[in-house]
């Protein structure tokens, strides 16, 4: 008798301590608790993935090519998966290209547990995994709004921002320990056990497209131009996408290849950098748990804002600072990022109607995230010739000011938090509110 009234006293006692969009919203809570292990186990495989590489005899070029190999499917395909995710149910899009993901990291776990894998095995499945992710990314930005109330969509999309902030710490540390317990093949294997997870809990989730979808279907190249139009006709979307491919085309860079680079020639080494970029993980964290409290009235003043901050990563690393200033700055740049992203997404969830939504998700991913390779192979280069600390203060010179010139257009300055409603449907808001 004892035992369930304990289990029911426990289970309200949980449920009290969730935050309440996560009371409140039952089938963002599935999607939620689905997603985060996934999470974890993409950062734990992004560790993982190039300790499996050298482990069957690859080089550093070898792993080279098996990330490229994950990237370029991702960055042909992301349009497509926009106008499918926005043609069919968006859960079901997840839940293929989730089984799908499933089976290649099983599969590629069972080789590398077998001794029988080698680098172009890994080539062909990081290419399925990545043509399933570009199915996967729109599909999920535009799902969100069908499962939670406009004026809540801040609040989900800040509990998401703290599961990726969060796995960007803890994920290392997994990925380490799996690694050292059971080796890389197991390792995969979470990663593939995480998307079974994800799948579970959309299979549960009853969504059907959104409203105001037509009936119909037109021509592919018709939609996916339709979905640019969106883009094209609001500056402030625009030129959002703008100053965020600036950010990573020109100041990741400093992040993924020079920020090494230095904490070896002068910080002393690894363990520098792992505290610089732990801080800086700690500091998203915050900024994603702040997100959930924080109303802004104008949500892109804000956002323009801390997307500056955030640009300023690159002249913090290059600063010549001490290692725990550059951290404890850093950190300061963590909160700017979530800032940003957190804002962004729920812009473009509010104000972008449903039937585009996974369409234009995918054009905010290609121009970003997806010229991001080419800032990449240009940082190198570029500081061969003027040299690591002066590269990144240009990089910061020329971020910082393209990220404030969004301050100069007066959609983003005016865009409202959530949609004003017509007067017609306000006159009949204020009609029933008085009959009662």
């Amino acid at each position: 008798m004892g035992c369930p009234a304990c289990c029911f006293v426990i289970g309200v006692a949980v449920r009290l301590a969730l935050p309440s969009v996560l009371r409140d919203e039952p089938l963002f809570a599935r999607l939620f608790f689905g997603q985060s292990l996934s999470v974890l186990g993409d950062r734990v495989t992004f560790v993982v993935l190039p300790f499996a590489v050298l482990s069957v005899g690859g080089s550093a070029a070898d792993v080279g090519w098996v990330t490229a190999a994950g990237l370029v499917p991702l960055l042909l395909l992301v349009p497509v998966g926009g106008v499918w995710a926005d043609r069919l149910p968006r859960h079901r899009v997840m839940l293929v290209a989730d089984a799908a993901r499933f089976a290649v990291q099983a599969a590629a776990a069972a080789l590398l547990l077998a001794g029988r894998c080698g680098v172009g095995e890994l080539v062909a499945l990081m290419a399925v995994s990545g043509a399933a992710t570009a199915f996967f990314t729109p599909a999920s930005s535009g799902l969100l709004p069908l499962l939670v109330p406009t004026e809540r969509l801040r609040e989900a999309n800040a509990l998401r921002g703290v599961v990726m902030s969060g796995s960007v710490v803890v994920g290392p540390a997994v990925a380490g320990g799996l690694i050292a317990a059971v080796g890389p093949g197991g390792a995969l294997a979470f990663d593939a056990v995480s998307f079974a997870v994800s799948a579970v809990f959309l299979a549960r989730l009853g969504v059907a497209r959104p409203a105001d979808r037509p009936a119909e279907r037109e021509p592919f190249l018709r939609e996916l131009r339709e979905g640019w139009d969106e883009v094209r006709s609001r500056p402030w979307v625009w030129a959002g996408m703008a100053g965020m491919s600036m950010y990573h085309v020109v100041v990741l860079p400093a992040v993924f290849v020079l920020g090494p680079v230095l904490a070896d020639r002068e910080w002393g080494g690894a363990n520098s950098w792992a505290l610089v970029t732990a801080a800086f993980g700690v500091g998203a964290l915050a900024g994603d748990l702040w997100l959930y409290r924080l109303r802004p009235d104008r949500p892109m003043v804000v956002a323009a804002a801390a997307l500056a901050v955030a640009s300023c990563q690159a002249v913090v690393i290059g600063c010549g600072g001490p290692v725990v200033l550059i951290a404890v700055l850093e950190a300061v740049t963590g909160v700017a990022v979530s800032v940003f992203f957190v804002l962004w997404e729920t812009a473009l969830q509010t104000h972008i109607p449903e039937r585009s939504l996974s369409r234009v998700s995918s054009f905010d991913h290609l121009l970003s995230a997806g010229l991001m390779p080419l800032g990449l192979a240009l940082a190198g280069p570029l500081t061969e010739v003027v040299g690591v600390r002066t590269g990144l203060v240009a990089m910061s010179a020329v971020a910082v000011p393209c990220a404030l010139a969004l301050l100069g257009l007066r959609s983003v300055r005016t865009l409202p938090a959530e949609p004003e409603k017509p007067a017609e449907t306000e006159a009949v808001a204020e009609e029933a509110a008085a009959t009662g």
